[in-house]
């Protein structure tokens, strides 16, 4: 493990990004995000980006790089991450990289699992039986023969649905087996990898504590004014959490209350679907942090941890 490759994960609103901005401060890193929809422009309430004084502060790498109406991948956000890496040791820092969405950390910690190639056929029939059926019906079909993808799988996710069932009818097992062919223990890159973990009551009151946040700054303000852009949300960004739920009040006529309520759901189940994944992780450094904790004492903590590891390591 390298002290200047810090990796810092946690379940949504674990406070792992303001962890990562402070301890940036203090050691003159730079920040690679390493989230599914902070990539988007102007997806900025609902995806609890780091506020714009922070990015004057801190050079953060993987925010507004692409457009809500594109598509974004895993392999993509690997190369851009790599970019970044790259570019940040060429400049003689320290990398810092933070984030929750498991399959971009496992990527970054682990490479990309290669999967089948695709089946333009079989890819079409599920399309077509997701605009007849809908996705629900999708979902469940994946649930009775993948129950581990479904539970990592957003129902409303058609992109990674019908990609799983694709995979299960070209090689007729789950993806989630395939996917075991990842080895945890061989890192692509060697990060000292920081987890912040929290007592469950304490994780869900911040859940929802951030989701009342987000509505009075101004969530449904910025849903309308996406939806009123030239070119339409990407199947992507629509499946955001806080972002569909959104959409469906505006334009499904759900009480706003309702809606509020689902994002809360919804925030929890994402969490509850993220400790099960870093589960997974191997070389975890965890900290168990207390409700009442303070970032700067979570920071002390972070920053003797690191000195610990660092002072462990074998003469070179």
């Amino acid at each position: 493990m390298r002290s200047d490759m810090i990796l810092i994960l946690g379940v949504t609103g674990s406070g792992k990004g303001r962890l990562a901005f402070e301890l940036a401060k203090a050691v003159g890193a730079e920040i690679i995000s390493v989230d599914s929809m902070k990539v988007y422009r102007r997806m900025d309430i609902g995806t609890a980006k780091p506020p714009v004084q922070a990015r004057k502060e801190i050079q953060y790498h993987l925010i507004d790089v692409v457009e809500p109406s594109d598509s974004f991948s895993v392999g993509l956000f690997l190369d851009m991450a790599m970019a970044g890496v790259e570019q940040i040791k060429n400049r003689g820092k320290p990398v810092i990289a933070v984030g929750g969405t498991a399959l971009y950390i496992k990527a970054l910690l682990y490479g990309i699992f290669d999967g089948p190639g695709g089946d333009e056929q079989i890819r079409r029939q599920l399309q077509d039986r997701a605009e007849a059926e809908g996705l629900e019906q999708l979902y469940r079909q994946l649930q009775s023969i993948d129950p581990t993808a479904a539970e990592n799988i957003h129902p409303n996710d058609a992109k990674r649905l019908i990609r799983a069932l694709e995979v299960f009818q070209i090689t007729g097992k789950p993806i989630s087996s395939l996917q075991k062919q990842w080895h945890p223990n061989q890192t692509a890159h060697d990060w000292t990898v920081i987890g912040l973990r929290r007592q469950k009551a304490d994780a869900s009151g911040r859940i929802n504590s951030r989701v009342k946040t987000m509505m009075e700054t101004g969530l449904v303000e910025e849903v309308k004014s996406l939806l009123a852009e030239d070119k339409p949300l990407g199947k992507q960004a629509r499946c955001a959490i806080g972002y569909a739920e959104i959409i469906e009040h505006l334009q499904v006529g759900l009480s706003l209350q309702e809606v509020v309520e689902q994002v809360k759901k919804n925030t929890r189940r994402l969490a509850k679907n993220q400790r099960t994944w870093f589960k997974t992780f191997s070389g975890v450094n965890w900290l168990d942090i207390q409700p009442e904790e303070t970032t700067q004492v979570t920071l002390e903590r972070a920053e003797a941890l690191l000195a610990n590891i660092r002072d462990s390591k074998p003469p070179q």
